[in-house]
């Protein structure tokens, strides 16, 4: 039987620290450099807490966010005020395939959003989470 609160205390320590890829806004520009330094992984329940900091385009903000065990579903809050990459404080990065790929939800209903596609440092991207 699948257990989701087992595989959260399994993900919390498997979890790469280091992923990079790229972010790429739906209204314009090519993709830009993200890269993701997770410094804690806690697991709590079937969800494993995940604080860190990413830096897209060069601009570096706190993130913290929640994994579910469960469904791989992501929710990744990115903190500050600055984002880069155009990106407005208040939005959030959410996905249902971990940390590899996810899109941009701004706070406000215009904000046309994006697409961040990571893989973790030193390994193909197929040899991630799974």
């Amino acid at each position: 039987t699948f257990n989701p609160i087992a595989r959260a205390r399994v993900l919390a320590v498997q979890i790469p620290r280091e992923w990079a890829g790229t972010y790429q806004s739906f209204a314009s520009g090519g993709p830009v450099p993200v890269q993701l330094r997770l410094s804690s992984l806690t697991a709590m329940g079937q969800i494993v807490d995940l604080r860190g900091e990413i830096t897209i385009a060069g601009v570096t903000s706190p993130v913290q966010g929640n994994l579910s065990a469960e469904s791989d579903q992501l929710d990744l809050l990115v903190l500050g005020n600055s984002l880069g990459a155009g990106l407005e404080p208040g939005g959030l990065f959410q996905g249902l395939q971990g940390l590899e790929l996810s899109g941009w939800n701004g706070q406000r209903p215009t904000e046309m959003g994006g697409r961040l596609a990571l893989s973790p440092v030193g390994a193909t991207p197929a040899a991630s989470m799974r």
